[in-house]
């Protein structure tokens, strides 16, 4: 298998070369709306997040998942995991930029359906949250604590996609 790593790895990059090396500012620009979408659906799910849990006991809790996830990877590779205020702005960093990264795909394809997969990939990344954390290792009672907790998580990611979706179509106008 380890022998198989560098070669499928080989095929990889040349496969991600030819995908790109023909790109023209057409296809450069096209990328840089679907980021700069992926960032808004990732900054407005959690403003919504870091709003609603301060005010209400039932909201779902993904940050503490974030925190427990740094925390064992950090373990994991003999790293001193952080502590505090570092350890809630890592995990907030690490949930904008890989939520800005997931959301951005839902630029790819067709324009006509952008808002369908907005409200499609939302409802994945909700209902993933929902059922990978205990197969993860990670405790998945911030995220199903009652069933409106979990309503909720899903339909605030909903929302992120939506407004990545949003974005991205009114960047393309």
């Amino acid at each position: 298998m380890l022998k198989q790593a560098p070669l499928g790895a080989c095929f990889f990059v040349r496969y991600v070369y030819k995908q790109y090396r023909d790109f023209t500012p057409y296809h450069y620009m096209k990328v840089i709306k679907n980021l700069l979408g992926g960032l808004a659906g990732a900054v407005a799910l959690n403003i919504l997040h870091e709003t609603v849990k301060r005010y209400y006991h039932d909201a779902p809790r993904v940050d503490l998942v974030g925190e427990e996830a740094i925390t064992k990877l950090s373990k994991a590779a003999n790293i001193e995991p952080p502590k505090g205020d570092n350890l809630y702005l890592a995990t907030l960093a690490g949930d904008i930029v890989s939520n800005a990264l997931y959301y951005s795909t839902i630029g790819t394809g067709k324009s006509k359906y952008i808002i369908a997969r907005g409200l499609g990939l939302g409802m994945a990344a909700g209902i993933g949250a929902l059922q990978l954390t205990e197969p993860l290792g990670l405790s998945d009672a911030p995220v199903t604590r009652t069933t409106q907790t979990k309503a909720l998580t899903v339909a605030w990611y909903i929302f992120g996609g939506l407004v990545a979706a949003l974005t991205i179509k009114a960047l393309r106008k």
